[in-house]
């Protein structure tokens, strides 16, 4: 009996042990599967503040840079996150709105910038344009009492440079600076091309049904900058052995339409859809976003276009470079009245170049009845009548353009009138400078000043400003 006590006393213990030493022995697979579990969340863990560190390194010196040149350049590629599967909620979140405020707060300082840019460039240009205006007046002067044709070229290059002063006066969201009258639309042609390098090669067409079709003065001046902005375009990316044609029309809804041609290096898909962009009249440009150095041209137009109303289109021309076309709404349109004089330089309309009316020939005291003038398409006969005529004719001497005596300025809207065909620049320049030494005659014989026009191709657009 004692020996099967002591037996079952000795199971019982051995059973206890075997127990504890199961239990111990979970709890030591427990402890393991712990430590495991815990490393693998450290590595987890590690692995996560690497992904992080990495994409906000990735924030600083890719991201936030690529987002800023995507403003300029909206092509720009902006990188995403690096693992878009490790980085995941509140993280990728914050992530992806630091780049929007850096966008945001790159705006903000580049408008500022750019405003203070702009009112520095406006005073400095208000009073760069006084200086020019006031020399422009003071070359005129000595343009009616010198002869010398330096003063022309000293005049045109001021023109030159009060245009670019004035480019710049617009960008920066300034008045032109300049009022006018109402001005023959034809007439702030010619003075915008007046006012760009290389004019002689710019050839105008006049098309109009209506020969005194004007500009109303809040318009003139704006057209002749913007019109002067695309005919300097069109002569400097085009060969200078070529032509440069500009059409004058009336469209059937009662405006106008300019047609600027150019033999020119044309434009790729991206040049071209950024000029349209231009051209359309943005509400804002700023003056970072125009290269260096800066192309303002198009900028110009497009200002223009939003605060007077025309609009302006530009697409591959037939001659093989650009063509601009500026429209001209009717509202800002009218028509001269009659007592104003077409400038003798403006092109006569196409339609009205076979009809030349016949000036009356002035009464001679030996005449017995009045010559006929010559038929269209004849010979004149030589400057200073030195043939002499058939016997029985009367005696009659015809009078050069070139020795213009003191009656001369009134005798030009008859010899205007019989002229069939539009003069060119140089044509008209040698017209002038004869015109100028007979008037410097005219004043040694009479004693009294006269004020001659010169030939400076500046010149064409003064009668209408004001």
């Amino acid at each position: 009996m004692l020996a099967w006590i002591v037996a079952l006393i000795a199971v019982v213990v051995a059973t206890s042990s075997a127990a504890r030493a199961y239990q111990a022995r979970r709890e030591a697979y427990g402890a393991a599967a712990r430590a495991e579990l815990t490393e693998r969340q450290a590595r987890a863990a590690e692995a996560r503040t690497l992904a992080l560190t990495e994409e906000i390194r990735q924030l600083a010196r890719k991201r936030i840079p690529a987002a800023a040149t995507a403003l300029s350049h909206r092509s720009a590629p902006v990188p995403g996150l690096l693992e878009a599967d490790g980085i995941e909620g509140d993280a990728a979140r914050l992530l992806t709105e630091a780049v929007q405020a850096a966008r945001t707060a790159v705006l903000e300082e580049r408008g500022r910038v750019d405003a203070a840019a702009r009112a520095a460039m406006r005073g400095t240009s208000a009073k760069i344009q006084s200086l020019l205006n006031q020399s422009q007046h003071l070359l005129h002067e000595l343009q009616h009492e010198y002869d010398d044709p330096r003063i022309l070229q000293l005049d045109f290059r001021n023109e030159l440079a009060l245009r670019r002063t004035q480019a710049t006066a617009v960008l920066c969201d300034a008045w032109p600076g300049l009022a006018r009258q109402n001005s023959s639309l034809v007439e702030v042609v010619l003075g915008a091309q007046s006012r760009v390098a290389g004019y002689e090669r710019i050839k105008v067409a006049n098309h109009l049904r209506q020969e005194r079709l004007a500009l109303v003065a809040r318009a003139a001046e704006p057209l002749a900058i913007a019109l002067a902005e695309l005919l300097a375009n069109a002569t400097a990316y085009s060969h200078p052995d070529t032509e440069v044609p500009v059409t004058v029309q009336q469209t059937a809804g009662r405006g106008a339409l300019i047609l600027v041609d150019d033999a020119g290096i044309g434009m790729d898909d991206d040049a071209l859809k950024r000029a349209r962009a231009l051209l359309s009249g943005p509400s804002e440009v700023l003056l970072t976003e125009l290269g260096d150095p800066p192309r303002t041209g198009f900028a110009v137009v497009g200002r223009l276009i939003a605060r007077y109303g025309f609009s302006c289109h530009i697409e591959s021309s037939p001659y093989g470079g650009m063509r601009t076309m500026l429209r001209i709404p009717a509202h800002l349109l009218t028509v001269m009245d009659d007592d104003r004089t077409l400038s003798v330089l403006a092109p006569t309309p196409v339609h009205a170049r076979g009809t030349v009316p016949e000036a009356p020939a002035p009464a001679e005291p030996t005449a017995k009845e009045p010559a006929a003038p010559p038929p269209e398409g004849s010979v004149a006969p030589p400057a200073g009548g030195d043939e002499e005529p058939p016997a029985g004719l009367p005696t009659r001497r015809r009078r050069s353009r070139r020795t213009a005596g003191p009656e001369a300025p009134a005798a030009r809207p008859q010899e205007a009138a019989e002229e069939p065909a539009p003069r060119t620049p140089e044509q008209a320049g040698a017209a002038w400078a004869a015109l100028q030494e007979g008037t410097v005659s005219g004043r040694k014989a009479l004693r009294r000043p006269e004020r001659p026009p010169t030939a400076s191709p500046s010149d064409d657009q003064g009668d209408d400003e004001t």
